[in-house]
C-alpha cells in the first residue's frame, strides 16, 4: 500500500513538472524578433545605432544601388543614416531593423528614408 501511494505521488510530480516547463522556458525566452535583431545588430552591423558617421556613405551606396533615382536615394539615406546611424540591410525594406530610419517621416506623413 505504501509502495503504491509513492509511485502515485511520483507519478503526480512528473505531470506537475511537465505540465510547469513550457511556461518557464517561455519566460526566459527571448522573442523570435528580438533575437533577429539582436542578431543583426551586433553581428552583421544592423540596427540602431551600430553605424558611425563615416560608414554612412558605403552603407548608402550599397541601400541605393538598385534604384533608378540613385541620388536623391543618397541623400536623404545619408541625411538619415548620419541621424539613426543605422541603414537597414538589402537595397529596400527592412527598415524593423531600424526604427529611427523607419519612423522619420516628411511633413506630409510619407517616409523620409529610403
Amino acid at each position: 500500500m505504501q509502495f503504491a501511494k509513492h509511485v502515485a505521488l511520483l507519478i503526480m510530480a512528473v505531470i506537475a513538472i511537465s505540465l510547469l516547463q513550457p511556461i518557464v522556458l517561455a519566460s526566459n525566452a527571448v522573442h523570435p524578433l528580438q533575437h533577429q535583431h539582436q542578431h543583426h545588430a551586433s553581428r552583421s552591423g544592423y540596427g540602431p545605432g551600430s553605424l558611425k558617421i563615416s560608414q554612412c556613405p558605403s552603407q548608402c551606396s550599397r541601400r541605393c544601388s538598385q534604384t533608378q533615382y540613385h541620388k536623391p536615394c543618397m541623400f536623404f539615406c545619408q541625411k538619415c543614416c548620419r541621424k539613426c546611424l543605422c541603414v537597414p540591410p538589402g537595397y529596400y525594406g527592412n527598415k524593423a531593423v531600424c526604427p529611427c530610419y523607419n519612423n522619420w517621416k516628411t511633413k506630409r506623413g510619407g517616409p523620409k528614408c529610403p
